[in-house]
């Protein structure tokens, strides 16, 4: 049975929105507008970083970070204000005005967001974004480093690459992803399997909660800061920044990339990989992607390895000569050029290329939806996968991605963090679809051709549940309900997915913190009803 989509599930909303005067929505913006000079004593002081839908920069600020144009069209639900503080200390009053004058909060800190949940609601709401949080502090004596909420993976590359070539940081290949919603997901990337995720080596926080308060890993307790690195941070307070734990790289790095066509026996050689990726030496990362081209689907295999080419190749040939790598397909690089290679760039790009936030990140039509593969697909299996991928086009660009685990990955607890796709998973098998503007007229067929592949999978991934990656939302998975309460069986049918058990203990972390959710989207973490009339434990002090 087909899932809805989060539109068929609003018509209570809109009834609402249909049934009562235009002025309520005005009402609360200049209700929010009044308290902000009154929280401000001088208002002049932020007014630059304040913006109405009247403002000549409004639709420039609220465009600036959106990558998917399923959520930038002109019916989309627009923001009444958006707010881009500098400082940490603005955040508390906006929290307290959003609740004076009734209006929701959405925070942002990149905008590659699948689902928009950062910069859309069904119901009146401002914009936090954090993008002037950016700053970077590298502590290279203690392998640590401070990052502002707002700033980008790529940013943080160059700023660590600026201070030492032998550190570097464990998340995600696309630069310009935004450090706080990657983190908060779990954010996973090339040195997964030697160092985990970067949720995993994140030592300390600054959250502003519901109540507006600043918190510091210390001042907000262990079980906030457990659900903040991989639970979804934006159901619980604005994360301002992020400590974390930078890694040993070494000084060279080998990054090679190999395709294969169907005609070249790539289907015998994916289906050999999953024997091979999750299980070799955790210094080496190799992940697969697929489409087609032209008459045929190409199986890309890209790597990075943390060593020299002469080391790669003799582990190769041990354990997957299929692949036929060979000396002349590897470049030996620095990490910081490996980071700049795998966001889309010429190896020999200079790194400085990180730091715009814009670059590189395809501005589209899209839908991404994750699966987790704890057994092997066979062969027949990727040959399904395969007439997907001709099905796509030419109406819209069909990927695949793979992702091997293994390693660190399968040392680490289940509950460690919220992220518990761990031990016994072999690989994301993660499908992509985008489309460009002048097909949007049928977007419903693109989103419905990734529904289908996703029942096509059905037999080769997890079950009980079926998991999935949060960073990859999909709405699909169900919703809550944007005006009213959510029950604990509606949450549970997507939280369970995402979470597994630790979905039970995030609703406990999120009752304690978050009583009244405040903090809430429409696949937020719900308070338990039925403890927020009893002694509640508080973890802030």
């Amino acid at each position: 049975m087909k899932t809805p989509s989060i539109y068929s599930l609003t018509f209570v909303t809109l009834a609402v929105i249909l049934l009562c005067p235009s002025t309520t929505f005005a009402d609360k913006h200049n209700d929010f507008l009044k308290c902000l000079k009154h929280e401000f004593h001088n208002y002049s002081s932020i007014s630059n970083l304040v913006y109405t839908q009247t403002n000549s920069s409004f639709t420039t600020i609220l465009q600036s970070s959106i990558k998917n144009l399923r959520f930038s069209t002109p019916t989309t639900p627009k923001p009444q204000v958006i707010i881009t503080p500098d400082h940490e200390s603005q955040i508390p009053p906006l929290i307290y005005c959003a609740k004076q004058s009734g209006l929701e909060i959405r925070t942002r800190s990149g905008g590659h967001d699948y689902e928009g949940l950062s910069y859309v609601s069904q119901v009146p709401f401002v914009i936090i974004d954090l993008i002037n949080l950016s700053e970077i502090t590298v502590d290279v004596e203690n392998k640590t480093a401070w990052v502002g909420g707002g700033a980008t993976l790529g940013s943080l590359y160059y700023r660590i690459a600026e201070k030492s070539p032998v550190l570097g940081f464990p998340s995600g290949l696309c630069s310009s992803v935004g450090v706080g919603g990657h983190i908060s997901g779990g954010g996973y990337g090339q040195l997964l399997r030697k160092y985990g995720l970067a949720g995993d080596n994140v030592i300390d926080a600054r959250i502003v909660n519901a109540n507006g308060r600043i918190l510091d890993r210390e001042s907000m307790g262990e079980d906030l800061f457990w659900a903040i690195r991989g639970g979804g941070a934006a159901s619980f307070g604005v994360v301002v920044a992020w400590k974390v734990q930078l890694v040993d790289v070494p000084e060279t790095v080998t990054i090679f990339r190999k395709r294969w066509t169907l005609e070249q026996n790539a289907t015998q050689i994916l289906h050999r990989w999953q024997y091979v990726a999750p299980v070799v030496d955790r210094d080496l990362f190799i992940g697969v992607t697929a489409n087609r081209v032209n008459t045929t689907v190409v199986a890309s295999f890209f790597s990075l390895f943390l060593g020299g080419a002469d080391r790669l190749i003799s582990l190769m040939q041990e354990q997957f000569p299929e692949l036929g790598l060979a000396r002349e397909d590897c470049v030996e690089t620095r990490w910081i050029q490996a980071a700049v290679s795998f966001a889309g760039y010429p190896v020999n790009t200079p790194p400085e290329v990180l730091l715009n936030r814009s670059q590189v990140a395809t501005v589209e039509y899209h839908k991404m939806k994750s699966n987790y593969v704890q057994t092997p697909v066979p062969e027949s299996g990727f040959e399904g996968v395969w007439r997907y991928l001709y099905e796509a086009e030419p109406v819209g660009k069909g990927y695949i991605i793979l992702i091997p685990y293994g390693g660190k990955m399968a040392e680490i607890s289940e509950s460690a963090t919220p992220f518990p796709h761990r031990a016994g998973n072999l690989y994301s098998f993660s499908h992509y679809i985008s489309w460009g503007e002048g097909e949007n007229s049928d977007s419903e067929s693109y989103i419905s051709w990734s529904r289908s592949l996703y029942d096509y999978l059905t037999p080769y991934v997890s079950s009980s549940p079926r998991s999935s990656y949060l960073n990859y939302r999909d709405l699909d998975l169900g919703v809550n309900n944007v005006v009213g309460e959510t029950s604990y069986a509606q949450a549970s049918v997507w939280g369970k997915k995402y979470f597994k058990d630790n979905f039970d203990r995030l609703v406990k972390v999120k009752t304690m913190v978050d009583p009244r959710n405040f903090f809430r989207n429409e696949q937020s973490i719900i308070p338990n009803k039925s403890k927020r009339n009893g002694r509640l434990f508080h973890v802030d002090k």
